[in-house]
């Protein structure tokens, strides 16, 4: 048993001692191959980002680019260095292929959100800071990842949206404003000129409310119980809630202050005298 062992280990050893012997040369080639292929590796990558850098290329595409060139110009001096020491590579070539294959059926939605990633970087519909709306879905940009883009909405909630959804929908931006409404009912008998005037300084002074795009005050409708002026302005998309209250509160004031009629709704009966007689 113990004699067995012994030829086992001399064979292997005897094995071993034959390759380094055939093979030293190749194997201080190999290790050289593959530390200056680190070497270049690194080089090209720094390279090709300083490259995209310079043509103001989104980080998050720079960053993927750069990796993926020193990976793969790391793979082919590591198939290099293994020729070199006498392995065929190309059992491990298909291994790599077929298990890439795999790789890519399970993980087709991942990578469809990277692919759809890597598309909205490169062109750029939004970028960070912009208001967008898709698949009724609407917030400010906060971050653009490769397989994900989060948005927040006026509310500070966080909405993550895989990115496969986004390219190829029908997308609104607003670019660093959303759109807010409101309208009040002023009496028939009240300044309508007045009233527009005093609401369009209530905008004018808030410092929320962007002066581009500029704000919209007018006549909306003839209503039943009075005239509805009706105003429009742009604020920041994490801000709307309180400019909202905070607008609608000013015009209210400066409307009763002005003395002009807020109505209430009603509506006007006219009773026939002959439909009582009978």
């Amino acid at each position: 048993m113990i004699s067995t062992e012994i030829q086992q280990v001399e064979k292997y050893y005897t094995m071993i001692s034959e390759y380094l012997v055939k093979y030293s040369m190749q194997l201080v080639g190999a290790v050289l191959i593959l530390i200056f292929g680190l070497w270049v590796a690194q080089k090209i990558s720094k390279m090709v980002a300083a490259l995209m850098a310079r043509n103001n290329m989104d980080i998050t595409l720079t960053n993927f680019v750069s990796n993926v060139v020193k990976v793969l110009l790391v793979i082919m001096f590591i198939i290099i260095a293994l020729g070199k020491i006498g392995i065929s590579v190309t059992p491990f070539v298909a291994a790599i292929g077929a298990a890439s294959l795999g790789a890519g059926l399970a993980l087709q939605g991942m990578l469809s959100n990277y692919g759809a990633g890597l598309a909205i970087i490169a062109t750029r519909p939004f970028i960070v800071g912009d208001t967008i709306e898709v698949k009724n879905v609407s917030g400010q940009v906060k971050t653009i990842e490769l397989g994900h883009t989060v948005l927040i909405n006026e509310e500070k909630v966080e909405i993550t949206i895989p990115n496969k959804h986004i390219v190829g929908e029908i997308l609104h931006n607003s670019f660093n404003y959303s759109l807010v409404k409101g309208e009040i009912d002023i009496a028939y008998n009240a300044s309508a000129e007045q009233a527009i005037e005093l609401i369009e300084g209530v905008l004018k002074n808030h410092e929320l409310v962007a002066d581009d795009p500029h704000s919209q005050v007018g006549i909306e409708r003839f209503a039943d119980s009075g005239v509805t002026i009706s105003y429009r302005y742009w604020v920041p998309t994490t801000k709307i809630i309180e400019t909202k209250l905070a607008v609608n509160g000013g015009v209210y004031k400066v409307i009763q202050n002005a003395d002009i009629e807020i109505p209430f709704p009603q509506r006007v009966i006219t009773i026939n005298k002959n439909d009582l007689d009978s």
